[in-house]
């Protein structure tokens, strides 16, 4: 059985654990009024259970903490432990920029985070053309 046919195998266990038919309508409901973030569409979820794919790290998490188990409790321990190794990086690089950023710097960082790509493409370009000027 592949890492995607697990979780999928042990998504389905849990939520009938819980008390949730393992169906993609419940984990849509239950699951987008949890995460915060984009909400997701009924196709990932099916898909998900079906075991074609997997969710993000951070969707894992949120499905971790909604069933509340570990996330080892959804997929390999060894994928648990990669997981969790990347997060600890991302902790790590994380705490140094908002150590060096003030408050105002690191509210526009977040509003920029929750910007649509393509608008985000354009302050990427604005902020380098301003840099490239700037060093002239």
């Amino acid at each position: 059985m592949n890492e995607k046919e697990l979780f999928a195998e042990k998504l389905k266990a849990l939520l009938i654990e819980r008390g949730y038919k393992p169906m993609a309508s419940v984990l849509e409901r239950e699951f987008n009024l949890r995460h915060y973030g984009k909400p997701i569409g009924l196709h990932a979820f099916a898909s998900w259970l079906r075991g074609e794919t997997m969710p993000r790290p951070a969707r894992l998490r949120t499905l971790a903490e909604w069933l509340n188990v570990p996330v080892s409790d959804l997929v390999s321990d060894e994928l648990a432990y990669k997981l969790d190794r990347v997060e600890k990086e991302k902790e790590l690089s994380k705490h140094i920029w908002e150590e060096a950023a003030s408050y105002q710097d690191q509210t526009v960082i977040k509003l920029f985070l929750n910007l649509p790509s393509e608008q985000k493409k354009v302050v990427r370009e604005v902020i380098m053309a301003m840099d490239k000027a700037y060093r002239k």
